[in-house]
């Protein structure tokens, strides 16, 4: 079972994975959002960017919306998969202690983000 998003965070990011077949559905989810003032909505990605597995959209919010943008897009995703994390200026740990999941949880390339020394020290299991 994928961890579930907790509003533990001032900021946040939610990221809404689709596919060709998908495209469309996920540009209308996530620029309804953004037109009802709930997120700011970055680029709808048709490629692999950053850690993400899939192609993806990227909504911001504050922990004020936490409630109601998480319980929306919980309702409206339809086949979509959503990582929601936190931002606190910690890449590796966002996209990992500080992540949550809307469907399936998706394996992260998390490379490309520096570790502290203490999740370096960390079991892969308790990450």
């Amino acid at each position: 079972m994928s961890p579930r998003p907790e509003n533990v965070h001032a900021l946040y990011h939610a990221h809404v994975y689709f596919d060709a077949g998908t495209t469309a559905f996920a540009r209308a989810l996530c620029q309804r959002l953004a037109d009802e003032g709930l997120v700011s909505m970055g680029r709808v990605h048709e490629r692999l960017v950053g850690p993400h597995p899939r192609w993806s959209c990227q909504l911001s919010f504050e922990r004020s919306g936490f409630d109601t943008v998480v319980a929306r897009l919980d309702r409206e995703r339809g086949p979509l998969d959503v990582l929601i994390h936190g931002v606190s200026g910690d890449d590796y740990a966002d996209h990992t202690a500080h992540a949550g999941w809307l469907g399936a949880a998706q394996p992260l390339d998390l490379s490309q983000f520096k570790r502290t020394a203490e999740q370096a020290a960390e079991p892969e299991g308790k990450r």
